[in-house]
């Protein structure tokens, strides 16, 4: 296999801007985003991949059992097999110097990493889902005090019950409903965010030391082209997940199905943040990588 690597920005995606990563298996103290992505590189060239950076795909399409991915200031490439892997950005908030604050003090992910960093400080979480309640309640073992900022009236709106009756009974846990931020406050480092009633319009300053954002992700498939079966939401489906019928015709006829990481089309496989169901994890995408290689050889062996 003649493999490319191709890269709007950056090889590593969000992954390659973390400051540290404390639960990937072999560095058990820990390696920066950006040095994890570039032992990526160096090993992915060891075995003969040629990357392209920067390289914007803009579309794709497919003809003949082969796929052209057409790119911004740059030749189409055709291959065919395609992984798609470009994954997806997190939303983020509208206020004032955001940028400012993102690499200290605002995070996407609670995990044992961030708890640590915040242990024993104020710290608020934006968002109404399971993902800000389950954060919630994660974090108030380690913070002093946990501000949860909904912008629903109604905690249950989007949260399932189980863990709004569990928020409610965790004593160092505020919950603000319809509110929503609109200030991030300190000089280096953040010391408190301005909120403001949506209805009363009543500004209040709360106390954190850090930002947890869980108001939901955006896919990078809109350069897909439609040729692909997407979910609700925008991610890419894989597998035995229900699918339109594939544009050829010829593997309806013969009887083909998607392997577990195979989208809609035979031989186009997506992996990590971008597929549908996926978990959202550096470890997981890796693994979902090396696997969905595998699965093109027997894909192409197979046509």
């Amino acid at each position: 296999m003649e493999t490319v690597v191709l890269d709007e920005t950056a090889t590593g995606g969000q992954a390659g801007t973390a400051s540290r990563i404390e639960n990937y298996l072999g560095f058990p103290s820990g390696i920066s985003g950006a040095e994890l992505a570039e032992r990526a590189v160096i090993q992915a060239r060891k075995f003969g991949a040629r990357f392209a950076v920067p390289a914007k795909a803009t579309s794709i399409e497919r003809s003949n059992a082969h796929y052209t991915v057409r790119l911004d200031d740059a030749p189409p490439v055709t291959a065919r097999s395609v992984v798609i892997a470009t994954g997806a950005r997190y939303r983020r908030l509208d206020v004032p110097r955001l940028e400012h604050f993102e690499q200290m003090s605002i995070y996407y992910a609670a995990s044992q990493a961030e708890a640590l960093l915040c242990r024993d400080d104020p710290v608020a979480i934006v968002g109404g889902g399971n993902s800000a309640g389950q954060a919630a309640v994660f974090l108030s073992r380690h913070a002093a005090q946990v501000t949860l900022i909904v912008r629903e009236r109604d905690l249950g709106e989007h949260m399932s019950r189980y863990l709004v009756d569990q928020i409610g009974r965790i004593a160092n846990v505020h919950v603000m409903l319809g509110t929503e931020v609109r200030e991030l406050l300190g000089d280096q480092a953040l010391d408190a965010v301005a909120v403001a009633d949506r209805q009363t319009r009543t500004r209040r300053v709360i106390r954190a030391r850090a930002l947890f954002v869980f108001i939901g992700v955006t896919p990078c498939t809109d350069w897909l082209s439609g040729l692909v079966d997407l979910d609700d939401h925008g991610f890419v489906r894989t597998g035995q997940q229900p699918r339109r019928a594939t544009d050829g015709g010829a593997e309806a006829e013969t009887g083909w199905l998607p392997s577990v990481l195979e989208t809609s089309q035979p031989g186009m496989f997506a992996v990590g943040d971008a597929r549908s169901g996926s978990t959202k994890r550096v470890a997981a995408a890796v693994g979902e990588g090396a696997m969905a290689i595998r699965l093109a050889l027997e894909r192409m062996q197979s046509m």
